[in-house]
């Protein structure tokens, strides 16, 4: 299989691996307490460098792949993202555990982002199936979901705990290899806009 992150570059954002270097920039835009309505809270030292030293442990382990996501124009870090729940003999990823700082809301920045990853995932990774789960009560979440087009596919209910959140119901999506054309020619065309 191939390195799971790599740069990957759009207008708008561009994604590099996350790494021991760059991992601080992170502590900044990880300072607004909205983006942690449905995550756990990493505007705390402790739980921020508890989140960096299990994402480093991931990635060793080919577990995750995380991303710094950058904002193009300026080269600033504005969030991360990153493939979970890989999965190589089934030729899967999720892509999850996504925030942004608010500044880059509505930018365009997330749905790029998506759309860099799922090429990656489908073009590059030879991936049969991409899935995303978020807190079923996160409207604004699904919605981004519901628009990328991703298909819904139900709701798994008590499905995990998560600190400062609770117990949390998760709303499953996933794009498969088959509306991977479709789903990115909806993606450029809303990039376009």
């Amino acid at each position: 299989m191939e390195p799971l992150t790599t740069r990957l570059e759009g207008s708008i954002v561009t994604l590099e691996p996350l790494t021991g270097k760059n991992a601080e920039e992170l502590w900044g835009p990880a300072q607004a307490p909205e983006i942690w309505d449905w995550l756990p809270d990493l505007h705390r030292r402790d739980r921020f460098d508890i989140w960096l030293e299990l994402t480093f442990e991931a990635t060793r382990n080919g577990d995750e792949g995380p991303f710094l996501t950058r904002k193009r124009s300026s080269g600033e870090a504005i969030g991360s993202s990153r493939y979970l729940n890989v999965r190589p003999a089934d030729r899967v990823v999720e892509i999850g555990m996504t925030w942004l700082h608010p500044s880059a809301w509505r930018t365009g920045a997330n749905a790029e982002a998506k759309l860099l990853m799922l090429e990656h995932a489908f073009e590059t990774l030879e991936c049969v199936r991409v899935e995303f789960k978020t807190d079923a009560r996160n409207e604004r979440s699904r919605e981004a979901l519901a628009a990328i087009p991703a298909r819904f596919e139900g709701v798994l209910r008590n499905h995990m705990i998560v600190p400062d959140v609770g117990l949390r119901d998760s709303a499953y999506y996933s794009v498969i290899d088959a509306e991977w054309p479709a789903v990115r020619d909806n993606l450029r065309r809303r990039l376009q806009r």
